[in-house]
């Protein structure tokens, strides 16, 4: 029996959800599946891969072909490096230990890499709502500016307006004494 690693959807429309299978190569998408080895969520920033290491490496040396999408989360994930790994240790290139510390030595420089990702977007968001929280204030005083000059010249015409009213008033009295 042909083994596949692939993806078996779930989720809602519009919101994909997928979990790693096993499955004959010949059963459907969504059909019957052996082991599930993982799930997929590629709604995250980054995507989230919850994968079972061990099974996944177990079936990758068994001889299961992945799809392309699956080749690549295991690869992300380190699988294909322990395999490469293990075949060192078995052709004896090296011993278990410095096979596990350069295992390490990789998924701790892929974790910082991923890490200064995040933080250079999270740099990037907050610069982003910085100025556009600057461009707000800037719209604002403008606004406010405008108010407060409609407001003075309102008043400079009330101002007007009485003085006229008051002119008026006193060039009658004298005309009337």
């Amino acid at each position: 029996m042909a083994t596949k690693i692939r993806l078996q959807r779930g989720g809602r429309k519009g919101y994909a959800f997928y979990s790693i299978v096993i499955a004959d190569a010949r059963a459907p998408r969504d059909g019957k599946f052996t082991e599930k080895i993982g799930t997929y969520n590629p709604n995250t920033n980054p995507a989230t891969v919850d994968l079972n290491f061990d099974r996944a490496l177990y079936w990758v040396e068994t001889g299961a072909q992945p799809t392309d999408t699956v080749r690549n989360i295991l690869s992300r994930e380190g699988v294909y490096m322990m395999k490469h790994l293990l075949g060192g240790v078995k052709k004896g290139a090296f011993d278990e230990a410095a096979m596990q510390a350069k295992f390490d030595a990789w998924k701790a420089d892929k974790v910082k890499g991923a890490e200064a990702v995040r933080a250079s977007e999270a740099k990037a968001k907050k610069e982003a709502a910085a100025k556009e929280l600057e461009a707000e204030k800037k719209i604002n005083e403008a606004i406010a500016k405008k108010v407060a000059d409609k407001k003075a010249a309102a008043a400079a015409a009330k101002a007007e307006a009485e003085a006229a009213a008051n002119a008026e008033a006193t060039e009658e009295a004298p005309a009337e004494a």
